[in-house]
């Protein structure tokens, strides 16, 4: 095999080994295995365990017992050790590579904060226990939302959301009450092009009616149309600060004065709070509602559905209003949980309950660690070296992408490429998927819709250089190969465990149910 002077393998040699492959019949690849599904591993008669002969006893399911075999494979205890083991080795994750997720910060999680999670006190706590045996983590609770009102500058605080677009939810029914109380009833939310795509969703779930506010040539808002549109129908604006295209929103303050002056009020999106933590405070900027996702700015493992967290921080005019549980400290020291029951003694204006119980302890716990062993001034490191590491990627490819923005000064917490400049017939996805033979999980593609092709990547403050240095070498390798017409972008990846979907085949018709036989499903699904 030919090798270049790195000692890797040459791209003629990789598409040798690429064509070897696909003459072998196992799918094997060195310790790689090729693994089969579950139901093809075993078979539904036989179990993999040994157990007695159920005792005879009189049913109690009233006619509902089951008529055939439940159908699930009988596989031993080795047999599935090994299938979930190789499943899990074709996962990425964070604890593999850098994750450059646009918007999503995916970053290393500390130890000591899932140290923290699984204590006893913390972890094993339900519910429903008496208020006085779980002190110690209302107090957890408490503490944490303290800081979340001091590093936002706000008046008060909701932790039972559950993740980010329900701490939307949270914050814009927070208006809508706010609104009714005065006997204001108002039917717009504006929403500018750079906000997050849930952004609107939320306002129009609740009933609003969305306006899309445009954005200038440098990717912010333009505040010129969002002022010209302001009037007595207009219940607020959300706004995602620092914005979806990786830019502070450095007009916020001269938007909420325009918002506050008609009677209205500002959302914003607080998801890249992390790379202003610390450096600035949304309260000053006149802020009235501002969602924190724990679960990305102070480290706990997130995706794949959860787990998260969307604390809400509200200011003195929509502090009233938010919503219940919440804990208070009573004069002798002791923690409660202020109830339906007790709210009407001082907290009659909350727009009721989201959830059945208080929150994610998980979240809180991993997150109040985190803060703890940051203290102030590390945390707004954390904002400080969030940006240097979007700015270093920003600046090391703006020479070989396309950087919509690179000129509107430094970026914030990622950085946003287009595949403008790549040949005819190749685009952003040809990249993404060329990314992945290099080792590396796929940026986030074709987001924020403003820009055509976008490639959003956000390598968080918890990678060094050496490993931005690797990640920006492999995609500096492939954005080249783009420019070139490298035919065998087309076909990428080659080298994971499955070639590329039918992206268009895989969205209409998922196979997501296995029946027998299933040979023509499965050569659909790969």
């Amino acid at each position: 095999m030919s090798m270049n002077n790195q000692g890797r393998p040459t791209r003629q040699a990789e598409d040798t080994v690429v064509e070897f492959a696909a003459a072998t019949s196992t799918g094997n690849r060195a310790l790689m295995l090729e693994e089969a599904l579950i139901f093809e591993i075993s078979d539904r008669t036989r179990t993999g365990v040994d157990l007695a002969e159920a005792p005879k006893v009189a049913s109690r399911l009233g006619g509902l017992e089951r008529k055939a075999a439940i159908g699930l494979p009988g596989l031993s205890e080795q047999e599935t050790v090994r299938h979930y083991t190789r499943l899990s080795r074709q996962n990425y994750a964070i604890d593999l590579g850098l994750f450059p997720l646009g918007s999503c910060t995916m970053k290393h999680n500390p130890r000591l904060n899932e140290k923290m999670a699984r204590l006893p006190g913390f972890a094993d706590i339900h519910p429903l226990q008496p208020i006085h045996t779980v002190q110690g983590a209302l107090a957890v609770i408490d503490e944490l939302g303290e800081w979340l009102v001091k590093l936002t500058g706000m008046a008060g605080v909701a932790m039972s959301p559950k993740a980010g677009a329900h701490g939307e939810l949270c914050g814009i029914l927070a208006i809508r009450s706010a609104l009714e109380a005065r006997g204001d009833k108002r039917s717009v939310i504006l929403v500018p092009e750079s906000a997050h795509g849930t952004n609107p969703a939320t306002a129009a779930f609740v009933g609003y009616q969305v306006e899309d506010i445009p954005a200038k040539p440098d990717g912010r808002i333009d505040v010129d149309a969002l002022i010209a549109r302001l009037g007595p129908d207009v219940a607020g604006v959300m706004i995602t600060n620092p914005n979806t295209c990786g830019l502070f929103e450095r007009d916020l303050k001269v938007i909420s004065d325009a918002v506050h002056e008609v009677g209205g009020f500002v959302y914003c999106d607080g998801a890249n709070f992390n790379a202003v933590v610390g450096k600035v405070r949304p309260g000053d900027l006149g802020v009235d509602a501002m969602h924190i996702n724990l679960h990305k700015t102070f480290s706990t493992p997130h995706g794949g559905g959860g787990p998260g967290s969307g604390p809400v921080v509200f200011s003195e005019a929509l502090a009233p209003f938010a919503p219940l549980p919440f804990v208070e400290r009573l004069d002798d020291g002791k923690l409660v949980l202020i109830e339906e029951e007790s709210a009407e003694d001082h907290h009659a204006s909350s727009f009721g309950r989201m959830v059945a119980f208080h929150g994610q302890m998980g979240m809180f716990t991993r997150a109040l660690s985190y803060i703890l062993s940051h203290g102030a001034d590390g945390l707004k490191q954390v904002a400080e070296d969030a940006v240097l590491n979007a700015n270093y990627v920003l600046r090391s490819l703006e020479d070989i992408l396309d950087a919509p923005f690179a000129a509107a000064g430094p970026c914030m917490h990622e950085a946003l490429f287009s595949d403008a400049g790549f040949a005819e017939g190749f685009s952003t996805l040809d990249l993404a998927k060329g990314l992945i033979d290099e080792g590396f999980h796929p940026m986030t593609v074709y987001f924020p819709l403003v820009v055509h092709g976008a490639m959003l990547v956000e390598p968080t403050e918890t990678e060094s250089k050496a490993a931005l240095d690797q990640f920006i070498g492999a995609f500096r390798s492939v954005a080249l190969r783009a420019k070139q017409g490298d035919p065998s972008l087309h076909s990428a990846p080659h080298f994971a465990p499955r070639r590329r979907l039918d992206e268009t085949l895989a969205a209409r018709k998922p196979v997501l149910v296995w029946t027998e036989p299933a040979i023509e499903q499965a050569e659909a699904a790969e």
